[in-house]
């Protein structure tokens, strides 16, 4: 028995890692249960390219609507090749810096997934998907919405502006105000989306959608922090939508994951893949040395008609960094209504959940309810305490 182990885990090496010289080949997967093709090429960062659907197609001689088998290999578009310790161009023939680059976060990102057992540099073995050596126009997907545009050696002595659309015409041009929060990155997630309206209520003859008003408060938030020098990821995007000042948001259902992605319709999915793209860039920005870097989602809370609720959090039980962030926001929350509201008290609470999206993203994480949806004074306050 121990004899066939040793003859198949060998064989299971020299399938995987060991490439026939320096020719490249492709890099054959099991499907699971439930994958179809675009799944397959999804969880492979391969579906956004055209190119990688047609070159799966052909290496498996399939045709677009043809299901997938469970426990049966198929080969997808990633060419192996391997490593030759000096550089990715070097390693695969190539001039072109920004592609090199690109195939090197396509391995992190890969490695992040436990897609594959170490990196490259130290097994020796390249994964270079197919799209970037093969396709006529290859262009990184555009995650990052904004950036500080000033030099991060200098310190700002004059405000800069740069333009972020996605705040909307109003409100598109943000100036910075101070370097606060220089060389953190946040990540802020506005909760439901797409085919999930989130909780939901009536005003009069119209319907208001959590997502619409979470969403609306995590612009103003990106923006504020922007204006302090972080860099800031909106997960949760709506391109047309922007900052509003109405009281009723209208409710739509054209948001997307990072602007690109369409949000699925199963709960799980949808919130694998907003942990999927903010746990990739969390790898890329821990290779780069940055340290401080926080996810800040946030929800709408709903109870009956006639319950005031004060901003509340939420924390991972297991994390000492998102207790201690919970436990700074509140106290905050606390300074603001002392100085600012009718009579001064708040009764918002700090508490653990194990929610997906508190244990599984990367980054430290706080949990936000802002209110709640269905009282008609919480519902009010909601855009005029943030701006």
């Amino acid at each position: 028995m121990q004899g066939l182990l040793t003859s198949v885990f060998t064989l299971w090496f020299l399938t995987v890692y060991a490439a026939p010289g320096n020719a490249p080949y492709f890099y054959s997967v099991t499907a699971k249960a439930g994958d179809g093709i675009t799944i397959l090429l999804n969880r492979y960062e391969l579906d956004e390219y055209e190119c990688n659907m047609d070159k799966f197609l052909e290496l498996n001689q399939l045709k677009r609507k043809d299901p997938l088998f469970e426990g049966k290999e198929y080969k997808i578009p990633v060419m192996i090749y391997q490593y030759n310790g000096q550089s990715i161009r070097s390693t695969i023939g190539i001039n072109d810096m920004d592609v090199a680059k690109r195939i090197a976060n396509y391995n992190r990102i890969i490695l992040n997934r436990n897609l594959r057992k170490s990196d490259y540099e130290s097994s020796k073995i390249l994964w270079v998907p197919y799209h970037e050596l093969n396709c006529a126009q290859t262009n990184e997907k555009p995650i990052i919405i904004a950036e500080n545009n000033s030099n991060p050696e200098k310190p700002t002595t004059t405000a800069v502006s740069e333009t972020a659309s996605i705040f909307g015409s109003e409100y598109g041009n943000v100036v910075r105000k101070s370097e606060k929060l220089k060389g953190k990155v946040y990540y802020i997630s506005a909760g439901h989306g797409g085919p999930d309206p989130g909780a939901m209520a009536q005003m009069g003859s119209r319907s208001i959608c959590e997502d619409e008003y979470a969403y609306d408060v995590s612009l103003r938030l990106a923006r504020n922090l922007m204006e302090n020098g972080a860099k800031v990821h909106i997960v949760i995007q709506d391109g047309n939508d922007g900052i509003r000042n109405d009281d009723i948001l209208v409710c739509d259902h054209d948001e997307k994951t990072m602007g690109t992605q369409t949000i699925p319709i199963n709960q799980l999915a949808r919130l694998k893949q907003r942990t999927d793209a903010i746990n990739d860039l969390y790898g890329y920005y821990t290779k780069a040395g940055i340290k401080e870097q926080f996810l800040v989602c946030i929800h709408v809370d709903s109870r009956s008609e006639n319950h005031r609720q004060d901003v509340f959090f939420y924390h991972f039980e297991h994390s000492k960094s998102g207790k201690k962030l919970a436990n700074n926001v509140q106290e905050v929350f606390a300074q603001k209504y002392a100085k600012y509201r009718a009579g001064n008290e708040y009764q918002g609470s700090v508490s653990t959940r194990n929610l997906y999206m508190l244990r599984v993203p990367y980054p430290t994480t706080l949990y936000v309810e802002l209110a709640n949806i269905k009282n008609e004074a919480d519902r009010k306050g909601i855009l005029p305490f943030y701006q």
